[in-house]
C-alpha cells in the first residue's frame, strides 16, 4: 500500500528509514504512553470490578456516570491534542515560550470548560442522569456517584492538559507515573470504603467516588510539584518572553475546533452504539461486554503507537522547515510499524481469544456469541492498528485536522450508524453481524487514510 502510493520517493529513499535515533524515540515514547494507557484503563476496569461485586444497581449507576465522564474525556483530549499539534512543532524549533503561552490559552478554554460541566452536574444530576437512563434504582445509584465525581472533572481536566504539554516536549514518563499512583490509590481507597474494610464505614458507590476524587487531587498535586520543582523543559511559570500573541491563540483554536467536533461526535456515537446493542438478548449483551474489554485492552497499544506519532512527526517538523525528505521517510516507516504491529495484534487477539474468555463465567450460548465477537474483532485490530495512528498519529500530528474531522464524519454518521439501525432493527441480524458492522469503519477507513497520508499534503507548518 505505501509502495505504491510513494513509488517515486521510494525509489530514491530506503523503504525504512536509517535513523537510529528515532526508533530509540520510538520505542521510549510509545512504551511509556502504552503503560500509561494501560494503567488508566486499569483504574476504570478496578472500579467496575468492585463496584460489580458489590452490588448490580451500584455498577450500572457508576456506569451511567461514567458515559458523562467519557464526554468530557473526549472533549478534554481535544485540547490536550490540539497543544501537542501545535507544542510539538515549536519543540522542534526550540521555541518553549511560545508553548508555555499555548498552555494558557488551553488552561483558560479547560477551565470555563470544567466549570460548565461541574455546575451542571452538581446542581441537576438526576437531570443529567436521566439522559443517559430511565432506570430509577440506577439514577439513584448514579446521583450519590456523581455527588463527589463533578469535583473531579476540573480536576482531570486540567491534569491532562497540563500532561499534554508535557507530551508535547516529549516528557511522557511523568503520566505513567501518576497514573501507577493513581491506579493504587483508588484501588485501596476503594476496598476499605466500598466494602467497610478495617473498620472503615462501608459506603458503597459513595466510598468509589471518594477513591476517584482522592486519586484526582493527588494526580494534580504530582503534576504541579513535577512543573514547579523538577522539569527544564516546559519552565511554565517562566514568564520570560511570554506575551499575547493573537495569531498563536487563532492558530490554537483553529486547531482546536474540528478535533472538539470530531471528538463530541464520537462521544455522542459511542452511547448509541452501545444501546443498539443494549436492545439484543442478555446473552449477547453480556458477550458485548466482555469482548469489548478484551478488545480495549489490546486497542491500548493502538492509541500508544498513535500518541508517539503525533509528537515525533510535529517536533520532525518543527525542526525541517524547509524540508519534507525526513518528515516522509518517518511516516513511510511508521505506516510500516502500523501494518506489522496491526498483524501481530490481530493474531493474538484470535489465538488468545480462547483462553480470556475462559476467565469468565458465562452461559455456553453467551461464549459462542462472544467467541464471534473477537474473531471479528481479530480483523478489525489489523485495520484500526493502521488507519487510527496513521490518521491521528502522522496526519493531525502533522497539523491536518479537518482530514480526520471529516473522514469520521463520513464513515461514523453516513454509513456505519444507518447501517447499523438497518441491520438491528430492520433486518434483524444476529449479535455478530451488528458487531461486525459497527467495527467495519475500522477496515474500510485504511484506504482513505492511506491515500491522504502518502500524498503528504497533511505536512501543515503552523508554528511560526
Amino acid at each position: 500500500m505505501v509502495i505504491i502510493m510513494d513509488a517515486t520517493t521510494a525509489a530514491r529513499r530506503p523503504l525504512l528509514t536509517r535513523d537510529k535515533s528515532f526508533y530509540k524515540t520510538v520505542v521510549r515514547l510509545m512504551t511509556a504512553i502504552i503503560f500509561q494507557n494501560l494503567i488508566s484503563y486499569s483504574v476504570n476496569m478496578a472500579d467496575n470490578i468492585m463496584l460489580g461485586m458489590y452490588s448490580q444497581n451500584a455498577l450500572s449507576g457508576a456506569a451511567t456516570v461514567n458515559q458523562i465522564q467519557f464526554m468530557v474525556q473526549q472533549l478534554t483530549l481535544a485540547v490536550g491534542d490540539s497543544i501537542v499539534v501545535i507544542g510539538g512543532q515549536y519543540w522542534g524549533k526550540k521555541k518553549s515560550a511560545e508553548i508555555r503561552l499555548l498552555t494558557f490559552y488551553a488552561l483558560a478554554i479547560g477551565i470555563i470548560f470544567a466549570a460548565g460541566v461541574f455546575i451542571w452536574t452538581c446542581f441537576f444530576p438526576a437531570g443529567v442522569l436521566s439522559i443517559f437512563t430511565e432506570n430509577a434504582d440506577y439514577i439513584a445509584e448514579g446521583a450519590k456517584y456523581l455527588k463527589l465525581i463533578c469535583f473531579t472533572y476540573p480536576l482531570y481536566i486540567i491534569s491532562t492538559i497540563l500532561l499534554s504539554s508535557l507530551r508535547s516536549v516529549e516528557t511522557v514518563h511523568l503520566a505513567l507515573k501518576v497514573s501507577l499512583v493513581s491506579l493504587l490509590v483508588n484501588i485501596g481507597i476503594n476496598y476499605l470504603l466500598i466494602f467497610g474494610k478495617l473498620g472503615f464505614p462501608e459506603l458503597g458507590i459513595f466510598g468509589a467516588a471518594v477513591g476517584t476524587l482522592v486519586s484526582r487531587i493527588l494526580e494534580l498535586v504530582i503534576i504541579l510539584f513535577y512543573i514547579i520543582f523538577i522539569d527544564k523543559k516546559l519552565k511554565l511559570f517562566c514568564l520570560n518572553g511570554i506575551k499575547y500573541s493573537k495569531s498563536l491563540l487563532f492558530d490554537f483554536l483553529r486547531v482546536l475546533w474540528p478535533s472538539a467536533l470530531s471528538n463530541f461526535l464520537w462521544s455522542v456515537a459511542t452511547p448509541i452504539q452501545t444501546s443498539v446493542l443494549g436492545h439484543l438478548e442478555d446473552d449477547a449483551i453480556a458477550a458485548n461486554s466482555v469482548a469489548t474489554t478484551i478488545y480495549q485492552y489490546v486497542k491500548i497499544i493502538a492509541i500508544g503507537e498513535a500518541s508517539a506519532s503525533a509528537v515525533i512527526i510535529g517536533k520532525t517538523i518543527g525542526e525541517n522547515p524547509d524540508d519534507d525528505t525526513i518528515i516522509k521517510d518517518y511516516s513511510r516507516t511508521l505506516q510500516i510499524l502500523y501494518i506489522i504491529f496491526g498483524i501481530i495484534l490481530g493474531f493474538a487477539l484470535f489465538f488468545l481469544r480462547i483462553p480470556f474468555l475462559s476467565l469468565y463465567d458465562l452461559s455456553d450460548n453467551a461464549l459462542r456469541i462472544a467467541d464471534g465477537m473477537l474473531i471479528v474483532l481479530s480483523f478489525a485490530m489489523v485495520g484500526m492498528s493502521y488507519q487510527m495512528p496513521a490518521s491521528v498519529g502522522i496526519v493531525k500530528g502533522g497539523g491536518d485536522v479537518k482530514f480526520i474531522m471529516y473522514m469520521n464524519m463520513i464513515s461514523t454518521w453516513g454509513i456505519v450508524m444507518p447501517l447499523t439501525f438497518i441491520s438491528a432493527y430492520v433486518l434483524h441480524m444476529p449479535a455478530v453481524f451488528i458487531v461486525a458492522v459497527l467495527n467495519s469503519d475500522q477496515v474500510f477507513k485504511c484506504l482513505p487514510v492511506a491515500i491522504h497520508c502518502n500524498r503528504y499534503k497533511w505536512i501543515k507548518r503552523i508554528a511560526k
